[in-house]
């Protein structure tokens, strides 16, 4: 056994304002156009989780995503040892990444069920955009992958409450 001082840093630890690096919840954003762009930013801010991957079937869409990603990270030392975040064209190379532990939906409509059972199969938790389906029969097989691969799921209700957006 060995025994002596050791010099842990805070950001090892996670000092009061920031996150220790094994407690960041890592995402891939997946859909990060017009509706994503939100939660992209929201989540490029937050000191409790790291962006690792960006998908978007548009390269100057996710190339973009994934500069802003890099140059926000560059500039934040809590960081860690990042190593950039990769751009991919397609979900399912997302889905292949174990070091993800969620994913971001905010795809087209009819792709939502699509991606977000492919990511419970993955074991990614999932925060996706509304509306949850485009039919009953999509709603079900999502509760019955969610439920089998035992995710946190959550749809996206902002804005329900405005009369603006009614």
């Amino acid at each position: 056994a060995l025994i002596g001082p050791y010099a842990i840093t805070s950001r090892a630890l996670g000092a009061a304002d920031k996150a220790a690096a094994s407690n960041r919840l890592t995402l891939a954003h997946i859909g990060i156009g017009n509706q994503g762009r939100g939660h992209f930013g929201a989540m490029l801010g937050n000191r409790d989780a790291q962006i690792l991957a960006v998908c978007d079937v548009r390269k100057n869409v996710r190339d973009e995503r994934s500069k802003m990603v890099d140059d926000g990270y560059a500039k934040d030392s809590s960081r860690g040892s990042y190593r950039g975040c990769a751009a991919y064209n397609d979900y399912r190379d997302v889905m292949a990444r174990d070091d993800i532990d969620a994913c971001v939906v905010a795809t087209p409509d009819h792709w939502h069920a699509i991606v977000s059972c492919a990511a419970a199969r993955a074991g990614k938790d999932i925060f996706q955009e509304k509306p949850l389906t485009l039919d009953i029969r999509e709603a079900w097989l999502m509760v019955d992958y969610m439920r089998r691969y035992g995710i946190v799921f959550q749809t996206g209700s902002q804005q329900r409450s405005d009369n603006r957006f009614r």
